[in-house]
């Protein structure tokens, strides 16, 4: 497939079914495969090595994702729904052994115990028991759903310990060494909140700050699930959580919805030194629908919408007093879903992240889409605006004496814009983090950095998933000095998440190598681990695992390093 050009990326319009275009692209090689089941690996099996995999390696890295898309004859509907499996590449000595297991969550337990599918997902309904009677079965069409404990987004890290998590209230603690699943955590029992974000964020004193909604009635925290029945309005929070035992987690601050029916969807959130940044963003969740999905026979999906008529809105939290900052930084609508780094400087705080200028995506990515081939993919792929990497500058000392009417940013070479508007407002306009070629290789998503020592702190790489398809096919590493970028691409490959892993005593923020597992939907079982020198970018080797494995989303890597 040749890649678009950059006048392939303007937004036309289809007159017939007045449906936007965002690229022209044809010929989109099927990738259906990359959206099918496959068996677990439980036990460690060997990997062809090809290249060098470097010596001080040593460690184990860890994927999840989606693994299984069928429960008896019942089929999920969504990407997001499949079963998680997890994924153990263990480097050692520049050898790679490689196993897998599904998480033994209470809803792969019952889904599989049942041979149907027994607890909805984001975008599946649960079927009803056909053991019940046709009254039985209706009723069920009232109950409130449940959340699901199908935790197949990522892998987290809290003091040591390895646990994987989604966006519901439930994480799974998992042994990094067997992926055995160890110890089901309800965040529910420590703090109210009904779901967290599957991102948190680690202070260097290992303190970890996470945001997770809040439904209350009358203003108090409840839960929402069990207060459906009651006829005052829900309001919607937005709490902060910080912890450094999962036991001893507090909320550092409550933030009110602006609209209480329709709270903001979001999938992470930004953090400096000293703030939390919460995005409020127009993808939007219709609470009626979402409690009334089993009525309707309608998914959580099916309550998630765009509003492009809304602005973004930038919240400010200090950490250290929980305080939220009077001041609302604006911005016209975008969506994101990862950010990529955030830290304070000469009175601003510099933002950047990986956003779009449409929130539609979420809801196309449905398997039956993912596995359409022809013009019906290349339809599907073109219909979905392309996201890019933005830099915000928000100036943190503004007040009642703060003119109006003139770009605050002050910093040199930004082309980033901060205006005051009216009192506690300022609307910002973003600086685009990339050149023109970055729009050939479809945008950028998936971002890292190397975390462990730039986290909140002035940066100058990131690397990402360039996305000419509906998964990423290519892998970057962008250079904001002079905003270059190096890539490496293979045709009918699929690279994942590319993963930051440092040299030991690395004195440079580029010293080390980058690990992606790429995927090869139309060759049988030749995925592979690939190693890439983070400096050059060059290959230095690639393990070679004889099963498929499905394109996952997001992992992390276990050192067992000495220093």
């Amino acid at each position: 497939m040749s890649p678009p050009s950059s006048t392939d990326l303007k937004k036309t319009k289809s007159k017939k079914n007045k449906v936007h275009h965002y690229t022209d692209v044809h010929g989109l090689p099927c990738i259906e495969k990359i959206v099918a089941s496959v068996d677990e690996t439980p036990e460690a099996i060997s990997t062809n090595i090809s290249g060098t995999i470097p010596e001080w390696i040593s460690g184990n890295f860890l994927r999840n994702g989606p693994g299984k898309f069928e429960i008896g004859n019942n089929k999920f509907n969504h990407w997001f729904d499949g079963m998680a499996l997890l994924h153990q590449f263990k480097i050692a000595g520049g050898q790679v052994t490689y196993k897998s297991r599904f998480l033994g969550s209470d809803c792969y337990t019952a889904n599989s115990e049942n041979s149907r599918i027994v607890v909805s997902e984001f975008g599946t309904v649960a079927m009803p028991d056909p053991c019940k009677n046709f009254f039985q079965r209706f009723l069920s069409r009232f109950e409130l759903p449940k959340a699901s404990d199908n935790d197949n987004v990522s892998f987290v890290t809290y003091k040591g310990d390895y646990y994987v998590s989604t966006e519901t209230n439930f994480m799974h603690k998992v042994d990094p060494e067997t992926l055995e699943t160890k110890e089901k955590v309800d965040w529910s029992k420590f703090i109210a909140v009904n779901g967290a974000t599957a991102h948190p964020h680690t202070d260097p004193d290992g303190t970890t700050y996470n945001m997770g909604n809040s439904y209350s009635a009358k203003g108090n925290l409840t839960n929402y699930r069990l207060r459906m029945t009651k006829h005052k309005p829900l309001k919607p929070e937005i709490c902060l959580q910080k912890w450094e035992t999962l036991e001893g987690a507090t909320v550092v601050c409550s933030i009110p919805s602006m609209d209480k029916a329709r709270p903001s969807y979001y999938h992470s959130f930004a953090m400096s030194e000293n703030y939390v940044v919460f995005i409020e963003q127009p993808i939007k969740m219709d609470l009626l629908k979402i409690v009334t999905g089993n009525l309707r026979g309608k998914g959580f999906s099916d309550g998630v919408y765009w509003d492009p008529k809304l602005q973004t809105i930038f919240h400010l939290i200090n950490k250290q007093t929980g305080k939220l900052n009077s001041v609302k930084y604006h911005a016209k609508a975008l969506s994101t879903f990862h950010q990529i780094n955030t830290w304070e400087e000469d009175g601003f705080l510099v933002m950047d992240l990986c956003a779009a200028d449409d929130g539609k995506a979420i809801n196309n990515y449905i398997v039956q889409n993912m596995r359409k081939s022809g013009e019906a993919l290349d339809e599907v792929y073109n219909t979905m605006c392309r996201v890019f990497p933005r830099r915000f500058v928000l100036p943190l000392n503004v007040d009642k004496e703060t003119p109006c009417g003139q770009n605050l940013n002050t910093r040199p070479d930004s082309t980033a814009t901060a205006t005051k508007t009216a009192k506690d407002k300022v609307f910002c306009t973003h600086e685009d983090l990339h050149g023109e070629e970055l729009h050939t290789y479809g945008g950028l998503e998936f971002p890292q950095i190397n975390y462990a020592k730039y986290n909140t702190k002035p940066y100058r790489y990131f690397y990402g998933c360039g996305f000419r398809h509906l998964v990423g096919d290519t892998l970057i590493k962008m250079d904001l000095q002079g905003k270059k970028m190096k890539v490496w691409e293979h045709p009918g490959l699929y690279p994942s998440e590319p993963v930051f892993v440092p040299l030991p005593g690395a004195t440079e923020e580029d010293d080390g190598v980058i690990m992606s597992v790429v995927i090869t939907p139309n060759k049988d079982k030749s995925t592979f681990l690939l190693v890439l020198d983070a400096k050059t970018f060059k290959e230095l080797g690639r393990a070679e695992v004889p099963v498929n494995i499905p394109y996952g989303f997001h992992g992390t890597f276990n050192s067992t390093m000495t220093h």
